[in-house]
């Protein structure tokens, strides 16, 4: 005895979304473990206006000044230091070199990073 049509279509979306949802749960997962560092390390770039390489003796400054550093870079292999720092502080740093905002060879050369946050909108003023 066959299958009636819509009892078969009902199946196959049922399946499709039992497999939606177990690979929602494990990317949900590994967000908390070592391979959720990609998700973190691009939530934390998605808020960057601009990168930056800094020396290190200017990251040093910064963090004695109150930038706090971000917890990815610590994540990642070698360790980054990835600071947001506000523009004013950033373009007292002559030795800055930019960066392009983007997951690839030059940002993870990188050792110490500087970050500018974009600047928040302002609804009020439309």
């Amino acid at each position: 005895m066959s299958m009636h049509p819509s009892t078969a279509s009902k199946h196959r979306r049922v399946r499709q979304a039992r497999s939606r949802a177990a690979v929602r749960a494990w990317e949900y997962r590994q967000r908390h473990l070592a391979k959720g560092v990609w998700f973190r390390l691009r939530r934390v770039l998605a808020e960057a206006s601009s990168a930056w390489a800094i020396p290190e003796e200017a990251c040093r400054r910064l963090i004695a000044e109150g930038c706090i550093q971000e917890p990815v870079g610590t994540e990642l292999e070698p360790r980054k230091t990835i600071l947001f720092v506000p523009e004013p502080l950033l373009s007292q740093i002559p030795e800055r070199r930019p960066l392009r905002l983007r997951l690839g060879a030059e940002l993870f050369a990188a050792h110490h990073i500087a970050l500018v946050r974009f600047p928040l909108w302002d609804p009020g003023g439309l």
